[in-house]
């Protein structure tokens, strides 16, 4: 129970980059012992980067999880004694990320297991797996499955993997499995694409901070703004004018810091396998959980019942409020975010569930928590340093619970993006566009409806007058029901809807439809299969521009539609390159010849089990990417690489320039 705790606490600390971290790689060797023609020693050598450390086999219950080497039973050899480790570069000493003394090495660690052949005169193997932790100053990584083979034979002896001695390494078998799944072998060259992702961080950073300045203007955030800021006020009276000062800065920066926590698990979850975010964005029962999480949100801001955390926890930080100090100013904001949480809890919600549903992953997260953060902490430490500008706030009212219905629509409408989601990998076809849209449709004519007074809801007060800025917003919520009709237009060219951009990446594709259906963008001619559009690429002589996609992908979306769907772009698509769209949350299950468990990269072991498995498998392994979409230019043989890949590219002249680049190497090939 308690190395459960241990595991668990490893996913509240890991602070690791989107790309795949492998600070620890394994060398292995066998050596025969003297005198001794059927006794073996097995030498494990684990080669530590800079500042990372592995663990001790020996380490206290409730410590870091230890290292582990184990064989698998076997009558052709046993095990002389229990595996001993070298004291080369070791150091036992107080861990502070576990609080604890514990022992680990540094740079090098070295641990060997003595075997004896029982049976000399056949051809057998030995196996086994390593099993250990490694951690630098602010995060860890388990790594469960590195899985080693020994081959013995009565003339050669005890080898590693026919004389390799790296373990992990994927050249075992691979040529076959990859002939088998995608056509082609391992010797695929690669490119380094350094994609720049910082403009995602700030949009989401952004769209983070405006959900901070909507949670706000709550009914459970905004009348907090007085009763703090005169804490603060009498505090300041109290003490110095500069220690209130102090204080006032560093609530907000708490304030910013709890919300920073709340995303630190998901940096460990990434880190497990480079593709596992998109596992859980893409997972059929998570989407569906989303939406109903995001119904009973919908229902809370409407006034029917009040979602609020534990009362334990808010007493419990209440009481931390009396330490004084700035602990006292830590247990504030803690309390802050505690009883706020049935405001706030929903717009989290929606930040949460976008971010893991984008391709930037858990630092999109961590940017997105960090806006909110900022934009509720801001006001308060301002408010707090300069309390004269209260006078200038208006006072709380009736308005604050119109702003909280008016979320409740847009969280009712945001539901079903999520069981979109779901309909569209597992292709149930429940929510065609046509279904979408009309279900949109009635929620914002309702929201309509309530903004000029026709509907009303619990705790409204009578509305005696229609002001100016309530004229507006029912002007502009009706204005976008009229755009949304507009999306049932028809295209003639595509053969189906017109796309509506303001929707791209929320509502379904305009070719998942009942009436105009189309399995691919802008009716382009597309192939889902790689094998299959490599052949008729070659057929043809064209290259090939491999799609990296997805169903529940809101930037492919965008793509799609926004840049696909472009003058200058669509000839690329509809004369010049053969289109292989690959979808990495497909969750349609693979023939049984083709379902394998193999060998990451990193080590780990993955199995494919579905198409979108299959496919998030080829792009981590052969492009050193996980993240859609992600466009490869190939030769029509499908072998070589014209132009580095690229990701999301919203500008569409330089999308274009990488589409004419590549033509450009294909023709002088």
């Amino acid at each position: 129970m308690r190395r459960l705790f241990c595991l668990l606490f490893t996913l509240l600390i890991t602070n690791s980059f989107s790309q795949i971290l492998e600070p620890v790689k394994w060398e292995v060797r066998t050596e025969p012992v003297i005198n001794s023609e059927l006794e073996y020693d097995i030498i494990f050598t684990a080669i530590v980067d800079v500042k990372w450390a592995i663990y001790s086999q020996n380490v206290e219950e409730g410590g870091p999880l230890p290292t582990i080497v184990s064989f698998s039973a076997s009558n052709d050899y046993k095990l002389v004694g229990l595996t001993t480790e070298s004291d080369l570069n070791k150091e036992t000493k107080f861990d502070s990320v576990f609080q604890m003394t514990v022992s680990k090495f540094y740079s090098k660690a070295i641990f060997s297991q003595r075997i004896k052949i029982q049976n000399s005169k056949r051809m057998f193997e030995v196996q086994g797996n390593i099993e250990f932790m490694t951690c630098d100053d602010s995060r860890c990584i388990y790594e469960p499955e590195n899985l080693f083979s020994f081959n013995y034979s009565p003339t050669k002896g005890l080898l590693v993997n026919g004389e390799s001695s790296i373990l992990n390494s994927t050249e075992i078998d691979a040529d076959k499995y990859m002939l088998q799944l995608y056509g082609i072998t391992s010797d695929y060259k690669i490119f380094d694409n350094k994609t720049d992702i910082s403009d995602s961080y700030w949009s989401i950073f952004s769209l983070g901070f405006l959900g901070g300045l909507l949670a706000l203007l709550t009914p459970c955030v905004f009348p907090m703004v007085p009763l703090t800021v005169s804490f603060f006020t009498k505090q300041t009276k109290e003490s110095s004018s500069k220690s209130g000062f102090l204080k006032a800065i560093l609530y907000g920066f708490f304030i910013v810091l709890v919300y920073l926590t709340l995303s630190s698990p998901f940096h460990l979850i990434e880190s497990i396998s480079p593709d596992i975010l998109n596992e859980i964005s893409t997972n059929v029962w998570l989407n569906v959980l989303f939406f109903l999480i995001f119904i009973i949100f919908a229902f809370s801001f409407f006034g029917y019942y009040e979602l609020t955390l534990p009362v334990s926890w808010t007493s419990f930080s209440t009481k931390g409020e009396g330490f004084g100090g700035i602990l006292g100013v830590f247990f504030m904001a803690l309390t802050l975010s505690i009883v706020s949480f049935s405001c706030t809890g929903p717009i989290l919600g929606s930040l949460l569930a976008g971010s893991l549903s984008s391709t930037g992953g858990a630092w999109q997260l961590t940017s997105g928590m960090a806006g909110f953060g900022l934009a509720l902490g801001l006001p308060f430490t301002l408010f707090a340093m300069f309390p004269n500008f209260l006078k200038s706030l208006p006072s709380s009212g009736g308005w604050l619970n119109t702003i909280k219905v008016v979320l409740g629509f847009l969280e009712l409408a945001l539901a079903f993006k999520f069981l979109s989601n779901a309909d569209l990998v597992e292709h149930w076809g429940l929510l065609k566009i046509e279904v979408f849209l009309g279900i949109w449709i009635l929620i914002f004519t309702a929201l309509v409806l309530y903004i000029f007074g026709v509907i009303k809801f619990p705790h409204d007060n009578p509305i005696s007058s229609f002001s100016t800025l309530r004229i507006c917003s029912g002007l502009l919520a009706f204005s976008f029901v009229i755009y949304l009709g507009y999306g049932f237009k028809f295209n003639s060219e595509t053969g189906t809807y017109n796309p509506l951009m303001l929707l791209s990446g929320l509502a379904p594709p305009v070719g998942h439809s009942i009436f105009f259906p189309t399995d691919t963008p802008n009716n382009f001619k597309s192939f889902k299969d790689f094998k299959t559009g490599v052949d008729y690429a070659n057929q043809l002589n064209k290259p090939i521009i491999v799609d990296f996609t997805g169903y529940a992908c809101v930037n492919c979306r965008l793509m799609e539609e926004q840049v696909w769907s472009h003058e200058s772009i669509k000839p690329y698509f509809q004369n010049e390159y053969v289109l292989i769209s690959l979808y990495v949350d497909d969750k349609q299950e693979l023939p049984e010849a083709e379902k394998l468990t193999l060998q990451r990269a990193d080590g780990g072991l993955r199995s494919l089990r579905n198409y979108g498995q299959k496919w998030a498998y080829f792009q981590t392994e052969f492009f050193k990417s996980n993240s859609q979409p992600y466009y490869v230019l190939l030769s029509p043989d499908g072998h070589t690489i014209l132009v580095p890949p690229v990701g999301y590219t919203k500008s569409i002249s330089d999308f274009e320039l990488f589409l004419k680049s590549g033509l450009k190497a294909f023709k002088s090939m």
